[in-house]
């Protein structure tokens, strides 16, 4: 049941995605005088599962949710229709458009994806504000992965900058660290300040290390008890010490447990009694996975103050270009990585299986527009990639041809055109590899 939910929630993102592209297109095309052969959602080898013609366009819903597309007359595209491009040249064909109005119908599905993005990212401003804990409000620091560890931080240390800079949202530390290349990061331990130097080297590491390179660090608060006993633990017990060793935090207190599997400890408590604190030391047996039956307190809101900020519907479209801007920066940041073989970031590489995990097990609206709009701006990005077969393939030869004024020869497009859709399909399939890999480890 849960797979389905995920399911439904990308092929509903997807078909928003892809028509709103095609779309683009579709609607420079027509504004140029363009004709528009065939407008379809999803690609339709053999068969279309719905389809009509209205006009000259043919409209139709193909069987394999990877995609879709628009023919446009006298373009050389996916289809290959090279019987067309052996006529003459009509003033209604793509290849009779200025230059200028072949970029724009070229460029119009990138836009449209941009545009898109900026409309959902406002209305989630609009709808929902920003929520987030403030890096100021971290007052017990943070826990750090192993590699931060061997990068020189240590559990509880509170960040202070990050090249001089302040951060504000404590989310922001970790991409700072992976994708900004920044110098160093200062820290205040128990009182002390220190300077941490930034390594390129840790970061294939960091990629590869699947725990969170930073993490808020927080008390051990009982949130509820498996199986209350008489004068034992309680909801919201706050654990302090085990065996008499300070244990403030989970971090301390799960090092502490795991050493004790199959023993007793003595666990101390702060307990809110009819409005008096107290102090308790409960015996506690420990069990074989080291676990002593108790769930923590995972609200975080119960423990940091949570900073939203709520936009007006005028404020939410600067915010939503804002946050668009922002996604299509961290995307192209990540894109370096993946270029570069020594970081291993080509691993993470995913096709739709990566995408369907990103969706909720439940509907969540909130973070199914969340992650439509990451899609759309991803697929904006790698659609203006200067490779043949794609948008920026094509947005390469046109400016080429306004440079040099010289068109790209018909023949020399085709070929283009099957070298790109090799590469596409080879990046299709090691992405489809990389997730059955990652389904099978």
């Amino acid at each position: 049941m849960d797979g389905l939910i995920q399911t439904s929630q990308l092929i509903l993102s997807l078909c928003l995605l892809v028509f709103i592209h095609e779309l683009g297109h579709f609607m420079f095309a027509k504004w140029f005088g363009a004709r528009v052969e065939k407008f379809y959602l999803f690609f339709n080898p053999w068969f279309s599962i719905v389809k009509f013609k209205k006009g000259d366009t043919e409209y139709g819903l193909g069987w394999i949710p990877m995609g879709g597309f628009v023919k446009i007359s006298g373009m050389v595209d996916e289809s290959m229709d090279k019987e067309q491009l052996a006529q003459e040249p009509q003033p209604y064909e793509f290849r009779s458009k200025p230059a200028w109005q072949r970029l724009l119908i070229m460029t119009g599905g990138v836009m449209m994806n941009v545009v898109l993005a900026i409309v959902i990212y406002a209305g989630i401003s609009y709808t929902y504000g920003t929520s987030y804990i403030s890096n100021k409000d971290a007052i017990y620091g943070y826990t750090y992965n192993p590699i931060a560890t061997e990068m020189g931080f240590k559990n509880g240390d509170i960040v202070l900058n990050i090249d001089g800079e302040e951060v504000d949202n404590h989310r922001d530390i970790t991409m700072a660290v992976i994708f900004d290349g920044i110098e160093y990061i200062e820290i205040d331990r128990q009182g002390e300040h220190k300077k941490i130097y930034m390594n390129d080297s840790y970061i294939k590491a960091l990629l590869d290390n699947k725990e969170p390179f930073i993490e808020l660090r927080i008390p051990v608060i009982i949130d509820s008890v498996l199986v209350a006993k008489e004068g034992g633990l309680l909801a919201n017990d706050k654990i302090i010490a085990v065996n008499g060793e300070e244990s403030l935090f989970f971090d301390q207190f799960k090092t502490a447990i795991t050493s004790n599997a199959n023993k007793e400890v003595a666990i101390t408590v702060e307990r809110d009694s009819a409005g008096v604190e107290i102090t308790k030391i409960i015996p506690v047996a420990v069990s074989a996975d080291s676990t002593i039956g108790i769930f923590p307190l995972g609200d975080l809101s119960k423990i940091y103050p949570i900073k939203t900020k709520k936009y007006t519907l005028l404020e939410s479209i600067p915010q939503g270009c804002k946050l668009a801007v922002a996604q299509i920066d961290n995307y192209i940041k990540q894109l370096k990585l993946l270029v570069s073989p020594d970081t291993g970031a080509y691993k993470s590489v995913g096709s739709v299986i990566s995408m369907g995990s990103m969706f909720d097990t439940n509907w969540d609206w909130f973070r199914f527009w969340s992650i439509t709009a990451l899609l759309s701006i991803v697929l904006a990005v790698m659609n203006i990639l200067p490779i043949p077969a794609l948008d920026g393939g094509h947005v390469v030869f046109l400016i080429y041809e306004v440079i040099t004024r010289r068109k790209p020869s018909d023949k020399f497009m085709e070929y283009s055109q099957v070298v790109g859709m090799f590469l596409l399909l080879a990046l299709m399939v090691f992405a489809l590899g990389n997730d059955i890999y990652k389904l099978f480890q």
